[in-house]
C-alpha cells in the first residue's frame, strides 16, 4: 500500500477557525503530516469538514498544503446551505432541486426517513446500525430534493409534534404538567434540528479513512462514508461530548422540553457515532469510562496521548515584567467550562497569604462575551484589579508559562488539556482541578485539585509559591515526565499507525468488492 493516505478530518467549533486544545492537536496532525510530495513516507491529505455556528468565521490557523479542500458547515447565519456548503451547485440546480421538492415527494420520501429518526432520539437500546442507515438515506433524499423546503412543509411540523409528544400521551405519569412542551418548545426545538443537521448537505469525499474529531454532529460524515464507500472511521475524543452537553444543558436557563430534547439528541449522536467507529481513541484514559457507559466495546478503545514539542516549550527565566512578584498563569479561553469565575475566587484567598501575588489568563475574550462580563464584575467586586488580570489572546503560548512561577487550571471538563502539558514542559508545575485526564498527567509532578473548589485550588497555589525548592523540584520532574511520555513526536507516531492499518484494510476491501462504487462529489482542490 502506498504510503500517501487521505483522510476526511471532521471538526465542530474548533479547527481551522478558532483556537484552543482541539485545534492546536488539528493543527500538529496537519503539520506533521504535510510531507513533500517526492517524500511520500508518512504524508497525509487532509479533507477537513468543519461545523461552524456563523458563515463569517475567519481562518485562525494556516491551511497547509496537504488540505485538499475545506468544506465549511456554518449552521446559523444562512438561509440556503447552497450559501456556504455547496457554492458550485448552479442556481438553476437548487431551484430544480425546489420544484422537484414538492408535497407529495416529501409525504412519500422524506416523511418516512423523518419519523424513524426522531424515534431514534427516544431510543435507549444500543443497536444504533438502524439509525446509521436512515443517516444515509437521508443525505441521499438531499443530494436530489431540497433541504429547506422540505424542513419547512406544514407534513413535517406536524410529524415533528406527534412524534416529540408522544412520550408525553404513552407516559403522563412520567411528566409533570409544566414538563409538557407549549407551542414555543415544539417550534423552538424543530428550528434547532433543522440546523443541527445542517451536514446532512455537505459533500462527503471518499478518502481512505475518515477521522473525527467529536461524537457529535459532524460524525455523521463518517456514518455516511462509511455506509457509501465502506470507509473506515477513526473518533478521537478531547472532551466527552456528552458529558459536557449534560453539564452545559443543565446550567442553561431553558424549559425541561427542550433540556430533554437536547439531551436526547445529543446522546443520539454520541452513540451513533460510536457504533460506527472502527477505532475510538480518548486523548486520556479517563474518557473511557464514559465510552464503556455507552456501549464501546473494549476492543475498539485505544488511548492516545496529546504531545507537545519539548524544544518549543523549554523552562526559562521569567522575563522582566513577572520578576520579583509571585505570579501565577493560565491559559485559557474565558468561558464557563474553563470555570474562570472560581479562578477569580481562588486569587482573593491567595491574596490574603500572599499579597502581592498576581493571575494572569491569556486567551480567547470573544468566545462567551456575557460570561467575561460576570468575569469583570466579580474581579471589581472582590477588587482584583491589581491582582487579577484578564490579558486576552497571546500569540506565542511557549512565552505564556515561563511568565509565572507555576500555572493554574480550574476546568470543570477536560480531555487531556495541552495547557498542562506545555506548562509541564516548561517546567512550571500546575495546580488543577481533577477533571479528565488531569490526574493521568499531573499526579506525583503537580497538584490536582477538586473542581470548583478555591479553598482547595488557594491551598495548592500557596502550596508551591511559599515553597521554591518543592516548585523547582516538582517543574523538573514534570519537564523530565513530559519528555519520557508526552512528545509531540510520539503522539504523530500512534495516529500514522491506526491511519495506515486502517487505510490498509480499506485498500484489502476495495480489492475484493468488484463493482466499486463512484464518488458522490468530485472533490475540487482549494484555491
Amino acid at each position: 500500500m502506498s504510503e500517501h493516505i487521505s483522510v476526511l478530518l471532521e471538526t465542530e467549533g474548533t479547527y481551522p477557525f478558532v483556537g484552543g486544545g482541539v485545534s492546536t492537536w488539528c493543527d500538529i496532525l496537519v503539520r506533521e503530516f504535510n510531507r513533500p510530495p517526492d517524500e511520500p513516507d508518512k504524508r497525509v491529505d487532509y479533507y477537513v469538514c468543519a461545523i461552524t455556528g456563523d458563515p463569517n468565521v475567519k481562518l485562525r490557523y494556516e491551511l497547509m498544503d496537504n488540505v485538499k479542500q475545506l468544506i465549511h458547515v456554518p449552521l446559523w447565519g444562512t438561509e440556503e446551505p447552497a450559501e456556504f456548503i455547496l457554492p458550485d451547485v448552479l442556481f438553476s440546480d437548487i431551484y430544480q432541486h425546489k420544484q422537484d421538492t414538492t408535497p407529495q415527494i416529501i409525504e412519500e420520501k422524506f416523511i418516512p426517513l423523518f419519523r424513524r429518526f426522531l424515534h431514534g432520539l427516544e431510543e435507549t437500546s444500543l443497536n444504533m446500525a438502524p439509525y446509521g442507515r436512515v443517516i444515509h438515506e437521508l443525505y441521499h433524499y438531499f443530494r436530489q430534493y431540497d433541504y429547506v423546503e422540505s424542513f419547512k412543509a406544514q407534513q413535517v411540523w406536524e410529524v415533528f409534534q406527534e412524534e416529540m409528544l408522544r412520550p408525553y400521551r404513552e407516559r403522563p405519569d412520567d411528566f409533570a404538567p409544566e414538563e409538557i412542551p407549549n407551542l414555543y418548545d415544539l417550534t423552538t426545538a424543530l428550528r434547532w434540528l433543522n440546523k443541527l443537521l445542517m451536514v446532512l448537505n455537505a459533500p462527503i469525499p471518499n478518502t481512505d479513512i475518515t477521522h473525527a474529531t467529536i461524537a457529535a454532529f459532524v460524525g455523521l460524515a463518517s456514518v455516511i462514508a462509511k455506509l457509501e464507500y465502506g470507509t473506515p472511521m477513526l473518533l478521537t475524543e478531547h472532551g466527552v461530548y456528552i458529558r459536557e452537553r449534560y453539564i452545559h444543558v443543565s446550567a442553561t436557563d431553558m424549559t425541561y422540553f427542550l433540556k430533554r430534547f437536547l439531551i436526547n439528541l445529543s446522546a443520539f449522536m454520541s452513540r451513533l457515532c460510536y457504533a460506527y467507529a472502527d477505532q475510538i481513541s480518548p486523548v486520556c484514559n479517563f474518557n473511557q469510562k464514559w465510552e464503556r457507559l455507552y456501549g464501546v466495546p473494549e476492543e475498539k478503545l485505544q488511548t492516545i496521548y496529546n504531545g507537545v514539542n519539548p524544544e518549543m516549550f523549554v523552562p526559562a527565566s521569567k522575563p522582566a515584567k513577572s520578576q520579583g512578584r509571585p505570579t501565577v498563569v493560565a491559559a485559557a479561553r474565558v468561558f464557563p467550562l474553563k470555570d474562570i469565575l472560581t479562578m477569580i475566587h481562588t486569587a482573593a484567598i491567595v491574596r490574603q497569604t500572599i499579597p502581592d501575588v498576581k493571575f494572569t489568563v491569556y486567551g480567547s475574550l470573544t468566545a462567551d462575551p456575557p460570561y467575561v462580563e460576570e468575569c469583570r464584575a466579580l474581579i471589581a467586586e472582590l477588587e482584583l484589579e491589581e491582582t487579577f488580570e484578564l490579558a486576552g489572546y497571546h500569540s506565542e503560548p511557549a512565552k505564556i508559562f515561563v511568565e509565572g512561577d507555576i500555572s493554574i487550571l480550574t476546568s470543570i471538563s477536560e480531555g487531556f488539556p495541552y495547557t498542562v502539558l506545555e506548562s509541564m514542559s516548561c517546567g512550571r508545575p500546575v495546580v488543577a482541578t481533577d477533571v479528565g485526564g488531569v490526574r493521568e498527567a499531573l499526579e506525583g509532578f503537580g497538584v490536582v485539585c477538586k473542581p470548583g473548589d478555591p479553598a482547595d485550588l488557594a491551598a495548592g497555589v500557596i502550596k508551591l509559591l511559599q515553597n521554591d525548592e518543592a516548585r523547582q523540584t516538582l517543574g523538573r520532574k514534570a519537564r523530565n515526565e513530559v519528555l519520557a511520555k508526552y512528545r509531540t513526536s510520539r503522539s504523530v507516531d500512534a495516529y500514522w499507525g491506526s491511519y495506515r492499518r486502517m487505510a490498509e484494510e480499506k485498500g484489502k476491501e476495495r480489492v475484493q468488492k468488484t463493482d466499486q462504487q463512484p464518488d458522490l462529489e468530485v472533490v475540487r482542490p482549494l484555491s
